[in-house]
């Protein structure tokens, strides 16, 4: 692989996009390919970076070598490839370390997880999905192929369907309206009439659930945490194994669960009062 040159961002755009400065659209595409890159399953090269983020291959080589000249991305030891870099994942890691919501979660998924000796995660919306801010992994040998970072679809995981419920039902059209529903499985729930029932009977118990929606052999159940506004902060989730899966689902998953959601949410409330 050639060595990336290092320029402006000014260089990486061709055209202010209509109705935006040349800064904010040389930033956009930035972040376009920096996500790119940190949503693939392995390290991508410039021609797959193109493909994917349809912009042209000068565009793409010129904010990859800006990117690694920042060390956000670094050049993969597998090749002609790119990947996250170690200045990102210090940035990251320093968020989550600082987050009020990481921090007032912490003691409760470690119960959480201990009791159900399943993995457990805390998610929080960003746009049209969730994303995984921790994760816990269960003790058995079978776990969750998930990780930190990690994004789901408001309307096929538990965690989505458990934020979507907890909205007031205005909001949460507003949000269906946006959304592409993809099928993921054969229980993918993919008509809108649909998904709204679900989530009024998600809302109407108090719990949601995603049976092998997102993913075949994955039965995930899912509670919102309620900030001191009373609008959903995150999610919580705990992912079973279908195989694994108790006879017994309200006492070994979902107390658990809600009890855990509303230590967080206690935690939280003196938090957004400047307490610690």
């Amino acid at each position: 692989m050639p060595k990336f040159s290092v320029l402006d961002a000014q260089d990486a755009i061709e055209a202010p996009e209509a109705g935006r400065s040349t800064g904010t659209a040389a930033f956009s595409k930035f972040m376009a390919v920096l996500q790119r890159i940190a949503d693939a399953g392995e390290p991508l090269n410039i021609a797959q970076l193109a493909a994917q983020t349809g912009y042209p291959r000068p565009t793409v080589y010129r904010i990859v070598g800006a990117l690694i000249a920042e060390g956000l991305v670094i050049e993969s030891l597998r090749g002609a490839t790119v990947e996250l870099g170690p200045r990102l994942m210090s940035l990251a890691s320093r968020s989550w370390e600082r987050s009020d919501l990481r921090v007032a979660a912490t003691e409760a998924l470690q119960t959480l997880r201990d009791a159900t000796q399943e993995t457990v995660h805390l998610a929080v919306r960003s746009g049209a999905e969730m994303v995984y801010i921790e994760k816990l992994e269960s003790p058995h040998a079978v776990r969750m192929a998930s990780r930190i970072g990690t994004r789901v679809t408001l309307y096929s995981s538990s965690v989505g369907k458990a934020y979507l419920a907890s909205l007031d039902t205005t909001t949460r059209d507003g949000l269906l309206q946006g959304l592409r529903l993809e099928r993921f499985t054969a229980n993918t729930i993919v008509e809108p009439g649909a998904l709204i029932a679900e989530l009024e009977a998600t809302r109407a118990r108090g719990h949601a659930e995603d049976r092998e929606e997102n993913e075949a052999q994955i039965f995930c159940y899912g509670c919102a945490i309620r900030g001191p506004d009373g609008q959903p902060a995150a999610c919580i989730s705990v992912s079973i194994p279908l195989f694994r899966k108790s006879a017994t689902p309200m006492e070994t998953y979902v107390k658990p669960l809600r009890a855990a959601c509303e230590a967080v949410a206690e935690r939280l409330a003196p938090m957004s009062r400047g307490a610690v």
